[in-house]
């Protein structure tokens, strides 16, 4: 055995094809038909799959033990030399199926060539990017699960912590800063349910479907599925190595949460600036200006904002691949790999970096409660206290409250400011128990309907949210 692979020669690829090609592909050809430069990171999941394949053989009597015995000694070897960053990858082997069988018959031989009977690169490919996936899922299903415990950290703290509530951008009414970060929890939650699905449906096995159509040898294709950790093996060979539609719902899963956290992403630029100052982040999540030397960027939170673009393209790239392809397989189903493998990587580095930035800022309190002095937040609740205590129909107390509110512009003032004998002019029944309805704390622990901003239905939330996603 040796530490590092030969190159194989020019005519590697016609070796591999079989007899019926002759003479070796153009270099043109191999630069459009080769793979190994993105597949290689399927290099565990297709050794597994080689395990698991080479295992069933043997019990159906196909290979022998001592077959599988090398295969199995060898297939380690391979994935300790990838994994040193010692093994030689060939442009000409194509991808990292063949990578691997040419160095496994290099440092075992014959037994190296029975391992491909009962299979094609149709159904390992399909195999191996689910397996990715599946573990990818995992990953981010851990990531999600994380950024939840940062927002219920800052919630909890911030249950009680009023700031305004927009609509339009403009001031709506008065929440508390953890009822809006709990909306957040609520999505992330829902993107964990998304991925969580995704992942039940693509747990199936379709490594024995072969080219297209199955195979004539006795191979037990419910072993392998097993031995993958996959719940059943495909039912239809044909679907098992064309379909690609689990990477589009993974990717279109991935697309929805990071236009979430580019909401959030947003929210904390916007947050963070001098027109708003409620909260500030540290230098961890922050740079400077080359040429403005008091500047503090929220660079992270623009990068989360923007990736979308990227993911949702990858979303798109992979549909417009997949879009009239005829059954079974086409080349075209190569083009499948990147797109996946770069929406994971960047939801993945948007999610530890939301995270972070969620654990690191800092909340001005003072600011928040200042912002609400302006754009007369309490005045639905003046509507509803009309609709209450004045049994009054709402659409006229939205009326009469607008006229108040107009009245409060003319003296540029708040509405709690508002003397009782200016609002006396325009509904002549309200007494001294409107002045506390206008209350903005009022306002906010008014609101105790199920998943409202009143601080202690907000903390429910959080213990209802804890044990929902956290504990469970």
């Amino acid at each position: 055995m040796t530490d590092k692979t030969t190159p194989p020669s020019q005519n590697s690829a016609s070796s591999i094809w079989g007899g019926r090609f002759a003479g070796g592909p153009s270099q043109l050809m191999l630069d459009i038909n080769a793979s190994i430069s993105y597949d290689k990171a399927l290099f565990r999941q297709d050794i597994a799959g080689s395990r698991a394949h080479a295992t069933m053989l043997q019990a159906a009597g196909i290979l022998t033990a001592d077959d599988l015995a090398a295969i199995t000694t060898g297939l380690a070897q391979i994935e300790t030399e990838i994994a040193d960053g010692i093994f030689t990858f060939s442009e000409a082997l194509e991808d990292i199926h063949m990578n691997v069988e040419a160095r496994l018959a290099e440092l075992i031989g014959d037994p190296a060539r029975r391992l491909h009977t009962a299979r094609s690169r149709n159904d390992q490919v399909a195999t191996d990017i689910r397996l990715w996936l599946r573990d990818a899922i995992d990953g981010l299903d851990d990531q999600l699960r994380a950024l939840q415990s940062a927002l219920l950290t800052q919630a909890d703290a911030h249950a009680e912590t009023v700031m305004p509530g927009y609509t339009h951008l403009q001031t709506a009414q008065p929440i508390t800063f953890g009822f809006h970060l709990m909306a957040y929890v609520q999505m992330m939650g829902r993107d964990r349910s998304r991925l969580a699905d995704c992942r039940k449906r693509m747990n199936e096995s379709p490594l024995g479907a072969a080219a297209l159509a199955g195979t004539s040898h006795p191979i037990d294709r419910h072993q392998t599925a097993t031995l993958l950790g996959f719940d059943r093996p495909m039912e239809n060979a044909m679907d098992a190595v064309s379909a690609r539609d689990f990477a589009v719902e993974c990717m279109a899963a991935a697309a929805i949460c990071a236009t979430h956290l580019s909401r959030l992403a947003e929210e904390i630029v916007l947050w963070s600036t001098d027109r708003f100052t409620f909260i500030s982040l540290s230098d961890a999540f922050t740079t400077g200006s080359s040429i403005m030397p008091q500047k503090r960027n929220p660079d992270a939170a623009e990068l989360i904002r923007a990736k979308p673009g990227r993911i949702i393209g990858d979303l798109v790239s992979l549909l417009t691949v997949l879009k009239g392809l005829p059954l079974a397989y086409g080349k075209d189903m190569q083009e499948d790999k990147e797109p996946v493998f770069d929406a994971e990587a960047s939801l993945a580095v948007c999610l530890a970096a939301m995270t972070g930035m969620i654990d690191d800022m800092s909340v001005n309190q003072q600011a928040m409660r200042a912002a609400l002095a302006s754009g007369h937040p309490a005045a639905t609740d003046l509507a509803d206290y009309l609709v209450s205590a004045l049994k009054m129909p709402f659409r006229d107390a939205h009326h009469i409250t607008g006229r108040i509110v107009s009245l409060a512009d003319t003296h540029h003032c708040a509405l709690d400011e508002l003397p009782l004998s200016a609002m006396q002019e325009i509904e002549p029944r309200l007494d001294e128990a409107v002045q506390t309805v206008l209350s903005i704390d009022h306002c906010v622990a008014a609101r105790n309907s199920f998943g409202g901003t009143a601080p202690d239905e907000v903390r429910a939330r959080i213990a209802a949210a804890r044990k929902a996603f956290l504990e469970g």
